[in-house]
């Protein structure tokens, strides 16, 4: 039997996936300034009146990538939380979840957005909105594995301080582009932060 034809709210849903994908190549591939609606709605092979009937401006395009970034960002927490069960180093296993959500095009883009929102006040309205969100989902997803303990305030604290040494590593790596380097550089505050995270999970 021949499948059955897709629904208006499929195709719908499935156009918007493309573009919103695009959106993400394109930021990857030429910063935020050379993002265009002409280069998105090619990427997405698709006809400019095609994207506009969906985004009618760059910018609402871009803000709903945004959210877009955020999700997938949560999902790849998700995937990679297995990797703490069982684990007989909480420590080393969440500082690698850490790393290891924070690869990849998507994380390219987010970092592209957030240099773009210092001078884009309705962009950085909108990334202030979706990171908590982020966030929130890869405390979360630690704390399924440590049940009790990431509501305490000093893992917690432990946690996001991790986030912040990471994100500024990753960003000061922009410029050379080795991530060899960079994971080197992970790797070093690693040891700081690795006795921190332990002593917070095994306080009382």
């Amino acid at each position: 039997m021949p499948d059955a034809p897709r629904t208006q709210l499929e195709r719908t849903a499935a156009m918007r996936s493309r573009l919103l994908a695009a959106t993400v190549e394109c930021l990857v591939a030429y910063g935020y300034a050379g993002t265009t609606t002409h280069r998105i709605a090619a990427i997405a092979g698709v006809t400019r009146g095609a994207q506009g009937h969906h985004f009618k401006s760059k910018e609402q395009l871009v803000v709903t990538a945004v959210e877009h970034l955020a999700e997938q960002r949560i999902q790849a927490v998700v995937r990679e939380r297995c990797r703490l069960r069982n684990s007989p180093d909480i420590a080393g296993s969440v500082l690698e979840l850490l790393w290891e959500t924070h690869q990849g095009a998507v994380f390219v883009a987010t970092m592209e957005l957030w240099a773009a929102s210092w001078t884009d006040d309705v962009l950085a309205a909108h990334v202030a909105r979706v990171e908590p969100r982020v966030n929130g989902a890869i405390v979360e997803a630690i704390a399924q594995f440590v049940p009790g303990q990431v509501s305490k305030r000093e893992l917690r604290n432990a946690i996001y301080t991790a986030m912040d040494a990471l994100r500024g590593i990753l960003v000061a790596s922009l410029a050379d582009r080795n991530q060899l380097r960079a994971r080197d550089r992970w790797e070093r505050a690693a040891l700081h932060l690795r006795p921190e995270i332990s002593r917070a999970l095994l306080d009382d």
